[in-house]
């Protein structure tokens, strides 16, 4: 098995090994020989959000004290709802989200424990915990009226969307993408994660130096949503004075079977149009080998690109998921599902 189709488990470094020759050490063994020259720094850094989403907010979700940071773009049409990663965060989308927003709205969100989201336990990456807190951000946003949403997760977040997709209480939700991520292959790879994320750089003495070490560690395959991406999955470290991943995927290890057991067959059942995305066709297990053969949902292999798909060729993902809503007439209203509830009020 290829531990480069695995990113998604804790995705930062799981994809890292894609495309790695034969007998060529691991990217992660030894850091850059030699530190970057002034004009390196300079290409390697930061790019703020505001230059692909129109804006930022918290939502506080009552009673609570959990607080998510989400980025918004577009003005009208189906609201697409973007879930990232494990170790990525909202502007995982930022670039996708920029010709997204030409035709549809975007909300872009910073996972628990992710970005720059807050919450009184950062651990707690429980499937159950992670689709109450995007139930919660969508009631918080729209109330007992949300417009139509489109459920957009990748790897990880592919996981959350399918499982908040299946329990039916998004009133209106139309359409569910998934990026990246099968059951056969994220449950088989979960013994290798916790040595892929140990042997991944740990520590960097600038921002600049982590989206640097990102894509020369294969990562991710494009340089601008690097600058953009990258600087939100770090935090600084007073007591060692360097930067480190903001999430601390390695103590969660008790969620990840629960992100991918029973996943394909979950999917297979959500009521509503499915479109999986894929970096490579040997992903697909039997049940959805099964479920593409008998037309249950739309598949796209989508080529010359990492597993962070709508980071390596944004663009294109962007075509696909307007295709996606274009193709199953997704308005901005919605239509009502059989057999998903309204609101509890």
């Amino acid at each position: 098995m290829d531990p480069s189709h695995l990113g998604a488990v804790p995705e930062d470094g799981a994809s890292e090994e894609r495309g790695q020759p034969q007998g060529q050490p691991s990217a992660f063994a030894t850091p850059p020989l030699r530190p970057p020259s002034q004009s390196s720094q300079k290409k390697y850094s930061p790019v703020d959000w505001n230059e692909y989403f129109d804006r930022e907010e918290d939502v506080v979700i009552p009673e609570s004290n959990d607080s998510f940071h989400v980025y918004l773009a577009g003005e009208e049409g189906p609201v697409v709802l973007c879930l990232h990663g494990g170790g990525y965060s909202g502007l995982s989308f930022a670039l996708s989200a920029s010709k997204i927003k030409e035709k549809a709205r975007v909300v872009a969100v910073d996972l628990r424990g992710h970005g720059k989201s807050c919450s009184e336990n950062e651990l707690d990456l429980s499937i159950e915990t992670l689709c109450n807190d995007v139930l919660a951000i969508v009631k918080r946003m729209y109330g007992e009226s949300p417009p139509a949403i489109v459920l957009v997760g990748h790897s990880m977040g592919g996981s959350v969307a399918v499982h908040v997709a299946a329990k039916k209480a998004l009133p209106t939700l139309a359409g569910l993408v998934v990026v990246d991520v099968v059951e056969g292959t994220a449950m088989a790879s979960l013994i290798h994660m916790q040595k892929i994320l140990s042997g991944r750089m740990q520590h960097f003495s600038s921002i600049e130096k982590a989206i640097e070490w990102s894509l020369k560690g294969g990562s991710l395959r494009n340089i601008e949503s690097a600058r953009v991406s990258v600087p939100t999955t770090l935090k600084y470290d007073d007591s060692k004075n360097c930067y480190m991943y903001r999430t601390r995927l390695e103590e969660t290890e008790q969620y990840w079977r629960g992100w991918y057991e029973g996943l394909s067959e979950i999917f297979l059942s959500c009521p509503v149009p499915k479109l999986l995305l894929l970096a490579g066709t040997d992903r697909l297990d039997r049940s959805l080998t099964i479920g593409q053969m008998q037309g249950k949902f739309q598949m796209v292999v989508v080529r010359h690109t990492g597993h962070a798909i709508q980071e390596d060729v944004p663009d294109e993902f962007a075509s696909l998921i307007l295709n996606f809503i274009s193709r199953n007439k997704i308005g901005p209203h919605g239509v009502q599902i059989p057999g998903i509830r309204s609101w509890k009020s």
